[in-house]
């Protein structure tokens, strides 16, 4: 099958090629992400292959319909950008990649907190222009410390494993189905408002639905612990970014670390370091020196990336086998 693949970046090609010699199929990449204009790429191709920040609302479904494709391929968990009634209504499936490497993305968690806490990104930009000093360095054990951990699927449990078996932290979470594994830790499920109220560190590891689409507002943060740090390695629209910068202005906040953002689509995945930043919300962000912001790499590992080329390669070939699709995604998850 010819598969037109968007967004394409170095490591795709290389992961995505490896994995279709066991496949065979025809891949095209494109340097271009999904949108409109860019649709009609894709005319011939049985299948695309999107990632992220692609845009699949009902316009572009219906163009590349039109165009011929039959089947929509994300390389990713995720699935917010996709509008999936639009998809039904149009009888075109689309296909994600449930669990590449829940590891992947949760020891980069506890990296960006470790960074974060430890000031070791301020630290590594001291060292650079030959300043060794250690004032303004002072950081904070883990150990002991109560973390919150929102979402407690197969990333979020990990986490959770990670803390408090590996640091010995004090644990709660919040998430509507309780994990008997985390429970087994010693793990204790508490209410989202009581966690936030407790917690001196909260992570978040939540889908992006309507019920979670700003989950941390204003309203949230206000209720949260003084000085709680935020750690977000899901979705960037979990969080209200202005109501964020207004606590960190009022230094309700200690401390965030970001690996996505609510308007990263004009950003990431692309070198602006030539450009002026028309962004000002995440400009003002960034300017905060308790801030820690990465460019949605949480899931780039070798181990990560393999996974994710084999579950989307072997979707797109048992699509055209005409077998039933085992990642296929339903209106249902958005309702």
């Amino acid at each position: 099958m010819r598969v037109a693949i968007f967004g394409a970046r170095s490591y795709d090609r290389h992961h995505l090629g490896a994995a279709n010699e066991r496949h065979g199929h025809e891949l095209v990449f494109f340097d271009a992400g999904l949108d409109i204009t860019t649709a009609p790429l894709a005319r011939g191709a049985g299948a695309v292959c999107a990632f992220v920040n692609d845009r699949l609302d009902a316009e572009v479904l219906a163009a590349l319909k039109e165009h011929g494709v039959g089947l929509v391929a994300l390389r990713c968990a995720g699935f917010n950008n996709v509008d999936l009634a639009a998809a039904e209504a149009l009888g075109l499936p689309v296909v994600r990649v449930p669990a590449y490497s829940p590891h992947a993305v949760a020891e980069f968690t506890v990296g960006l907190l470790l960074a974060l806490d430890r000031k070791i990104h301020r630290a590594w930009a001291r060292t650079r222009e030959d300043n060794f000093t250690l004032d303004g360095l002072v950081g904070r054990n883990l150990h002991g410390r109560v973390v919150g951990v929102v979402g407690t699927g197969r990333i979020g449990a990990l986490v959770a494993k990670i803390l408090k078996c590996g640091f010995g932290c004090k644990v709660l979470a919040a998430d509507p189905q309780p994990n008997a594994e985390v429970e087994s830790m010693g793990v204790r499920y508490v209410p989202r408002e009581e966690l936030l109220a407790t917690a001196e560190i909260v992570t978040l590891h939540c889908p992006l639905t309507p019920g979670t689409r700003h989950l941390i507002d204003a309203d949230m943060l206000e209720r949260a612990r003084p000085g709680m740090v935020l750690v977000n390695t899901s979705r960037g629209a979990l969080v209200d970014t202005p109501a964020l910068i207004e606590a960190l202005k009022s230094r309700r906040l200690g401390g965030v670390a970001l690996d996505v953002y609510e308007q990263e689509g004009d950003l990431f995945f692309r070198d602006l370091s030539g450009e002026i930043m028309e962004d000002d919300v995440f400009a003002r962000l960034t300017s905060f020196p308790n801030v820690l912001v990465t460019g949605h790499q949480a899931f780039l590992t070798e181990e990560a990336l393999d996974a994710i080329a084999e579950t989307t390669l072997a979707s797109i070939s048992a699509a055209e086998r005409g077998e039933k699709l085992e990642h296929r995604l339903s209106a249902d998850l958005m309702r």
